[in-house]
């Protein structure tokens, strides 16, 4: 049982680390509501074979963007969450299954039946609890996963129309070399962190 509990809690881990290293890679999917720009933007036009290109470094971008660090919190809490529950309900079965092996004899045939087929479906329960502590995780990072990505690309595409009009807007790790007066990083997180602050406010 100590195996069962310490592979559940194993694959907890693994999925809450999955889910973050998601929001990494894919930022720039998926459509989002109106965000605010900043007017102020420094990086130059640059040209490249015709086309006009910028880069935002995502690690920074997640670094230092609020919505991104209480998401990364709220993710863990939840996770904390179910290995809590999943716990308690290996315990609860332990318990009950102890209990059963020492006073199992004083119950009457009947009762041992009864007692018995309901430990052996908690068992079999107990089988995909894994499972289900996995699908749970996962639905839960997707949902909010799905609304930083919209938040990120809604806000880059207006920042853009409202800007330089760059054709391109690529992530910097896309690339092996970046020249620097390309980096859009700075304006964009400070655009996202205004919007996410103004959000907040509003919902309070």
């Amino acid at each position: 049982m100590e195996n069962k509990t310490n592979k559940i809690l194993l694959i907890c881990n693994a999925v809450l680390l999955l889910g973050l290293i998601g929001i990494y890679v894919i930022h720039f999917t998926g459509v989002g509501t109106k965000s605010k720009v900043n007017t102020d933007a420094t990086a130059p036009l640059v040209k490249e074979g015709g086309l006009t290109i910028a880069y935002v470094d995502t690690d920074t971008l997640v670094a230092k963007y609020q919505y991104a660090i209480d998401l990364e919190a709220q993710l863990r809490e939840y996770t904390d969450q179910q290995k809590r529950y999943g716990q308690q309900q290996i315990d609860a079965f332990q318990a009950d299954y102890n209990n059963y092996l020492q006073n199992g004899s004083s119950m009457t045939l009947t009762q041992q039946q009864q007692k018995e087929a309901e430990l052996k479906a908690r068992a079999e329960k107990m089988q995909t609890l894994e499972q289900d502590l996995m699908a749970k995780i996962a639905e839960k990072q997707a949902a909010e996963t799905a609304k930083i990505m919209n938040a990120i690309y809604a806000f880059v595409r207006e920042y853009n129309i409202a800007n330089q009009q760059f054709d391109i807007v690529l992530t910097k790790s896309a690339s092996l070399y970046a020249n620097p007066g390309m980096d859009i990083t700075n304006e964009i997180v400070d655009g996202l962190n205004e919007e996410y602050k103004t959000v907040k406010a509003n919902q309070q």
